[in-house]
């Protein structure tokens, strides 16, 4: 008996070197320095994997120990440019093969619509535009919801003033763009919310000034605020969630709208988990994605908000609660086997820098007590930047709190 156990012992470990033979040439390009993209450098590159972080400017990201080769990037906005840097830098550096990996929708949208020519000299973790689109456009996104029998928030999409004072909507009410660009880089304003009629058609008249033949989404306002968002973070393919985590995110910033969560936590939701695996088998997803839900009080029910394709805000929580997801969608990417069925429940994910002053907000305005927040920082927890063993980064944050509050609030 222990000759047979032996020889497994040794068949495992032979299969791990194998595995981690084929892996250990092949980076990652990370796109995007900010505090998700230090998430997945700091993860991947403990696993051995070489990084390559580009950023259009300094970010904390470039001050991790962990970051060893760093260049600044075009802007996405001169996409000719950002192609052809690209293509350069994989023939200068050598990163043939490698896997890269969006941080934000708009290289999302870039790398989905040029993934066929970048992938002549790297591997892109993004599927293609046919399927990604369905992330990128809230409306593609919530039509195709519809087709899955999944709810969302009611919704309408009208094209004139004259429709809007005729359309059969409770209040409050909020618009939003299909697509987040360029109304939030313009507004720095995800949604706008309208408590009457009146306000409904100024806002909607000021929305349509600020893009110009933008064909805006409104929506009635689920009650609950962010007390009632969760989410699920997956690695996905071939209609199954290799991978996965479910999250409450009860504080962001601002807390109607916000910018990113500022603080989450894993909870046990199975229904969350089928909705999200229903519509991204739907459009034949695979790869990294967060499935975003609110609850709705009035029913109990959980309607689908949105879908990033891409890494999010609080993914690092996943990795605190058991699962690596960066590295395991690395594996997947490369062709290995990812499965993994469970995660720990009640782990917590903050970011100090935006939790901190989000709270105070909210406590001067009466709406938390000191002991409730202190109380929600028990337990088992992962901070998004600070970190003893990698603190360069969450000291460069604090210095450029003033400035980035200043530029994108706190976000």
């Amino acid at each position: 008996m222990k000759k047979k156990t032996d020889t497994a012992s040794i068949t495992q470990q032979n299969k791990r070197t194998a595995i981690a033979d084929r892996t250990e040439q092949v980076g990652a390009v990370i796109i995007g320095g900010r505090f998700q993209g230090l998430g997945a450098v700091r993860n991947l590159a403990r696993h051995g994997v070489p990084i390559y972080l580009l950023n259009r400017g300094l970010c904390i990201g470039r001050f991790s120990r962990y970051t060893k080769r760093f260049a600044k990037c075009p802007d996405i906005e001169q996409e000719n440019v950002f192609f052809e840097f690209l293509i350069e830098l994989a023939k200068k550096e050598r990163l043939e093969g490698w896997l890269i990996y969006p941080n934000d929708d708009e290289t999302v949208r870039f790398l989905a619509q040029h993934k066929e020519q970048l992938e002549k000299y790297y591997r892109v973790t993004t599927p293609s535009w046919d399927i990604t689109k369905y992330t990128y456009d809230k409306s593609l996104t919530y039509e195709l919801a519809i087709k899955c029998g999944i709810e969302i928030p009611k919704t309408f999409y009208p094209r004139t003033v004259k429709e809007i004072e005729q359309l059969e909507i409770n209040f409050p009410a909020i618009i939003k763009p299909p697509i987040k660009e360029p109304f939030y880089s313009r507004t720095k304003k995800k949604a706008v919310r309208a408590n009457n009629r009146e306000e409904l058609v100024k806002e909607y008249e000021k929305a349509t000034r600020v893009v110009e033949g933008m064909q805006f989404v409104i929506q009635e306002l689920i009650p609950g605020g962010s007390s009632s968002l969760f989410s699920v973070g997956s690695v996905s393919r071939d209609g199954k969630l290799l991978a996965k985590v479910v999250a409450k995110r009860p504080r962001q910033h601002p807390m109607d709208f916000g910018h990113a969560s500022t603080y989450a936590e894993t909870v046990d939701i199975p229904e969350l988990e089928d909705s999200a695996l229903k519509i991204l088998g739907a459009m034949g997803y695979y790869g990294l994605s967060e499935v975003e839900f609110m609850r709705d009080p009035r029913d109990g029910r959980h309607k689908l908000l949105e879908i990033n394709a891409r890494l999010w805000g609080w993914h690092t929580l996943a990795i605190k609660a058991g699962v690596d997801l960066p590295y395991l969608s690395y594996l997947d990417a490369l062709g290995e086997k990812v499965s993994q069925d469970n995660f720990e429940k009640g782990v917590k994910w903050i970011r100090l820098t935006t939790d901190i002053p989000t709270v105070l907000i909210e406590v001067l305005n009466g709406r938390m007590k000191i002991t409730d927040y202190l109380s929600s920082l028990k337990g088992k927890k992962e901070f998004a930047v600070l970190s003893m063993s990698d603190p360069l980064p969450f000291i460069a944050e604090l210095i450029a709190l003033p400035y980035t509050w200043k530029k994108r609030g706190f976000w």
